[in-house]
This record gives structure tokens, sequence and C-alpha cells, in this order.
């Protein structure tokens, strides 16, 4: 019988790590809002762990890293029909910072458990690397583009990448790199998409109104580090057609929701949500046109979030620190 676990406490701090938060010295950057020379020693990784479910992993990768002198910050872990996922993150003093020491222990670990283990680094002094998912609608990108391009968002957007051409020319005006992946065969089209994030760096990814589901397996490896917008008020209308499932119903708000990807389809962690009334003898395309104004207000707010505080999550609920 397959058996699922699941660790709902996504962030446990250390006492050092709370005191850093309460100073307001952190942010989700890396970066010290307070007090630079913290930043200096301060350095911070994300590990996933991802294979066949077997006894001791957890063990295992935790004594590595205590050896390797870190301090786990956070730590998820479940088992789903047979498959072991852990996302753990975790940080350094300078001193105690050995990256090659890190990167060839893993390695033979990963050997070890016959599982795959990745870890990407968070550099303290550069900002956060982003890739723009998208399909044809243009609203959505547009709008970010033009944050970052204002310095709204701190943030570099290294990649756009959508399953369709149709962008194309918008992302070359922004001189940014755009790849075109068909989306014929999933594990397919998300094994190179994943090739690409860590050949860029990475460190998180914003679906602008991009129309594929992302699988388990690509979701787990960057938790809570994909920010989506879905046009309803979540809980409410998730799926396709979500404006015309609410004209349906006659509701009288209608809104929509960003939030972080969870292996549930639009299910995941709230992070900001907005909401604009129905009036009479609105129809159904002047309830699209409203949202789609609202959508990119929404989801740059929540990059924004995301980018200028750490946002943790618990018991699926987002809570701003």
């Amino acid at each position: 019988m397959a058996r699922t676990t699941f660790s709902p406490c996504v962030v446990i701090r250390s006492e050092a790590r709370q005191a850093e938060v309460l100073l307001g010295k952190l942010t989700s950057t890396g970066k010290v809002s307070r007090f630079e020379n913290v930043k200096a020693m301060k350095r911070f990784a994300t590990i996933t762990v991802i294979g066949k479910d077997k006894t001791g992993v957890v063990a295992r990768v935790t004594s590595f890293l205590f050896e390797q002198q870190a301090n786990i910050e956070a730590l998820e872990e479940q088992v789903t029909r047979g498959q072991f996922s852990m996302t753990l993150q975790a940080s350094w003093s300078g001193q105690q910072w050995n990256a090659e020491t890190l990167r060839s222990g893993l390695r033979r670990l990963a050997g070890d458990l016959s599982m795959e283990i990745k870890l990407r680094l968070t550099e303290p002094h550069r900002l956060q690397r982003a890739a723009l998912f998208v399909t044809r609608e243009t609203h959505c990108l547009e709008g970010l583009l033009a944050a970052f391009r204002a310095g709204r968002l701190r943030a570099e957007p290294k990649l756009i990448l959508s399953n369709r051409q149709e962008l194309e020319p918008l992302a070359r005006r922004h001189r940014i790199e755009f790849v075109q992946v068909p989306w014929l065969d999933r594990a397919q089209a998300e094994g190179r998409v994943l090739a690409l994030l860590e050949e860029h760096q990475i460190d998180f990814v914003v679906l602008a109104r991009f129309m594929k589901i992302l699988s388990p397996n690509f979701v787990w490896r960057y938790k809570n580090k994909i920010i989506n917008i879905h046009p309803s008020l979540l809980p409410s209308f998730p799926g396709a057609q979500a404006y015309r499932q609410a004209y349906e119903h006659g509701v009288k708000i209608i809104g929509v929701t960003a939030h972080f990807v969870s292996m549930h389809l639009d299910e995941g962690p709230i992070i900001a949500q907005a909401s604009f009334p129905v009036r009479p003898r609105m129809t159904l395309k002047d309830i699209v046109d409203a949202g789609q104004r609202l959508e990119t207000r929404v989801l740059v707010r929540a990059v924004k979030l995301y980018l200028a505080r750490r946002l943790d999550v618990y018991w699926g609920v987002v809570k701003e620190v």
C-alpha cells in the first residue's frame, strides 16, 4: 500500500535565526537590511533529495551537514507512492563555509544512497535570478518586465521560457533569453526545463499565465519557489476557465490569486489576492478584461512580497515575517 507522510511545518528556525528575523537583519534575497557585517558572514543553500524511499535518508543527509558545521534552518520531507522527497535549507558562517567540500560530499552521498541530491547556493551579494514561464498571453509578462525595469522588483529576469513562440519578440525587445520548449511529452519537456534552470542558476520561477500543469516531480525541486497567478479567488473555481465558471455561477465578486505552486492543482499556499465587484450587465468579456488587469497587479505584488521579506509556510498557510 502506498504511504504518504507530510511534515506540515515547512520552516524550523534555530534560536539564532529567530533573533535575526526579529532584528530585521535578513531578507528573502539573502541580503542584510541592517548590520552589514552579518551579511558578509552568512552563507545559505537549498538542498533537494529525491529518489526511492529507504530507511535513514534524513539522518544521513543531516549528519553530513552537521559534519560540515551547517545550521539547518528548514526541512520538509514526504513519501508518496514509494517516492521520497526532501527540501532542506541550511546556513553557514563565513569561517565554516567550504563550497567545494560541500558539493563533493553531497555527490558521494547521492551515489551511496542512489538518489538525486541537488545543491543551490544563495550568494548574499547578488540579486535573485528569475525564470518567467509563459504561453501566449502578454499582460502578466509585460507587467513583470516593467516592474523589473523600473526597479520595483529587485531581481534579475534571466530567462523567458514558453511552450509556444508568440512571445519571443517581446523577450527580444527586453534583451532576455527566450527558449521555446515543446510540451508534447511532459516528462521530456520538464527534464529539459530543469536542465535550463540549473544552467542559468535560477533561484525562483514565476508562471505568468503559463498554461501547462507542472508535475510533482518538477514542483518539489523548487518547493515554495514557483509563483503562479490564478484567475479566481481560490479555493473557489480552481482549474481551467475560472472566469467562465464564476460568470455562469452568477457570483457578485470575482478576483485573482497569486500562490505558491504545490503538487495539487491550484491548492498551493496563497500569497496575495484581490477582487472586483461584478456590475450589472457585465459580459464575460468585460469580466475577463477586468480580471486580467488585476492579475498583473497581484502577480507583481506577490513577487515583491517574496523578494522583500521571508515568507514562511506553516500548515499550508503563508505567513509574512
